[in-house]
């Protein structure tokens, strides 16, 4: 990983590279993203790959598009005709170079290097399933109008969600989308808050909202229950409790079933989806496969960045706030240089060295998405945290194993929350730190029923904490700063604003 030491905000980078619903006539001139999808499909059999073809709104261009996509040998999955973004599949290893130079077409590209094996979710490191004996050791410990769980939960006094709650727990009328690996909405903590008709499996890039499709494959897919718990587990006398434990959560499947990916399709699906079905905010605890960076000067991935970046400014317009976790990988986003060694991620990595300013993480460095950085028990970075100044909106709780410890009965520094089956486990990655987030962000739409994301980001901000950037963040003491916190007590790159508080979003 290279930090340079210049630095540039991204607020200034962002509007001009990313106004990509009118133009993209600006291309960064960094060669930073070999190797290029298409030229790995190419060598992949002839396998058919899905693509994503943008092009202008009106219906006769689309309608235009449509029938080339069908000459050049693919075929139309979907069309989104509101944003422009059409999905296709095809086996022509030349059918994302023919459809950019088709009249209309804006940009198009590959969503994959080869259907192979991985990973996109921001947790880190395996669950940690509760055991009977702590859970009755913790159950011992809990303290009177409690959940049985709760006094492991220190994330939630962390924020002052236990003292919220009892002044305001959510309300009904708000719901947040969990896009992630399925929601097991039979677990007794989930099912009193579930919203059916606002969930759907969208793998594939069309919504499935056959009864259960939402759910995750097996218990091992655990991601999206446990994202869940974090939001809104009810305080019903069962287990742990939500941040908000008042409001209604829905789970938008992206997965892939083969393999876990989360591909951009998929995910322009799901906030279209979250979009047409009124969900006020988005929880997004990944980043789009097959790149962790996507690069502009590269045409598959600058596709991705189009597409996905379409569906979410769509939704914020119907009213939909959308809350994304920083990462794992320790990066400054606000730096010059970042080496990536794990892209793309479906196929062989290549590394390389990417401008963070010019390749983006999808969806965290899109416009207008609350980027959420985690914390530990000690409010302090966590070791594995990315962060960034001007990049990561607020901070949360997201756990950390190694270096802040709790006092509480199972000293676990992870994050407690539901997993399939009606169990509970810990885990720990910005994956969690997002969720908290999004849960203080329902509490402040409950207060404020009538704010637009705009207006909720402003108040998420508003009632943060800020420690400020720590004299020193040498974690293992080997004398050498694990990260550089730049900016003052109001902002800075490990907690932008400050951590979300709770509390003050329900007084």
């Amino acid at each position: 990983m290279a930090h340079l030491p210049s630095r540039r905000r991204l607020a200034l980078a962002v509007p001009v590279v990313l106004s990509l619903t009118a133009s993209l006539g600006f291309l960064p001139t960094a060669a930073t993203a070999a190797p290029p999808a298409e030229t790995v499909a190419q060598s992949a059999d002839a396998t058919k790959l899905a693509y994503v073809v943008n092009t202008k709104t009106d219906r006769r261009t689309i309608r235009s598009v449509e029938k080339a996509v069908v000459a050049a040998g693919g075929s139309v999955v979907t069309t989104y005709e509101k944003i422009g973004v059409i999905v296709a599949h095809s086996d022509n290893p030349d059918f994302g170079k023919t459809m950019r130079k088709v009249r209309g077409v804006q940009s198009a590209g590959a969503t994959r290097t080869a259907p192979l094996t991985a990973a996109g979710t921001t947790d880190q490191g395996a669950a940690e399933f509760l055991t009977a004996a702590q859970a009755a050791k913790t159950a011992g410990a809990a303290a009177p109008d409690s959940e049985p769980l709760e006094a492991d939960q220190w994330d939630l006094r962390a924020i002052g969600a236990d003292k919220a709650a009892k002044i305001n727990p959510g309300s009904k009328k708000v719901t947040v989308a969990v896009i992630d690996t399925g929601v097991d909405d039979t677990h007794p903590d989930l099912a009193p808050n579930f919203s059916k008709s606002q969930s759907a499996n969208c793998v594939g890039g069309v919504a499935d909202t056959s009864d259960g499709a939402w759910r995750p494959y097996t218990a091992d897919d655990y991601h999206g229950t446990h994202v869940a718990g974090e939001i809104a587990a009810a305080r019903n006398g069962i287990g742990v409790a939500g941040v908000a434990p008042g409001v209604k959560v829905a789970g938008i499947k992206v997965s892939d079933p083969t393999n876990g990916l989360f591909y951009p399709e998929n995910v322009v699906c799901a906030f279209m989806f979250a979009a047409e079905h009124s969900v006020e905010i988005t929880n997004n605890s990944y980043y789009v496969d097959p790149w962790l960076y996507n690069c502009m000067d590269d045409p598959d991935q600058r596709a991705i960045v189009d597409a996905v970046n379409r569906a979410q400014l769509y939704a914020q317009k119907k009213g939909t706030l959308h809350v994304s976790s920083a990462g794992n990988s320790n990066h400054d986003l606000a730096s010059d240089a970042i080496v990536d060694a794990s892209s793309p991620n479906d196929t062989t990595p290549v590394e390389r060295t990417i401008d963070p300013h010019e390749c983006f993480d999808v969806p965290t460095q899109l416009p207008g998405i609350v980027t959420v950085s985690a914390t530990g028990v000690q409010n302090l970075k966590s070791y594995y945290s990315t962060y960034g100044k001007g990049v990561v909106d607020v901070a949360a709780p997201g756990g950390d194993r190694l270096y802040q410890i709790p006092d509480t009965p199972s000293k676990n520094g992870r994050i407690l929350s539901t997993m399939p089956n009606g169990e509970y486990a810990w885990l720990q990655g910005t994956s969690m730190a997002s969720p908290h987030a999004a849960g203080v962000a329902a509490l402040l739409k409950s207060k404020h029923p009538w704010a637009s994301p705009a207006q909720l980001q402003a108040l998420l901000k508003a009632q943060a904490d800020n420690p400020g950037c720590p004299e020193s963040y040498d974690q293992n003491g080997d004398g050498t700063q694990d990260a550089v916190c730049e900016g003052g007590k109001r902002v800075n790159g490990f907690y932008g604003f400050g951590i979300v508080n709770a509390l003050r979003a329900v007084k």
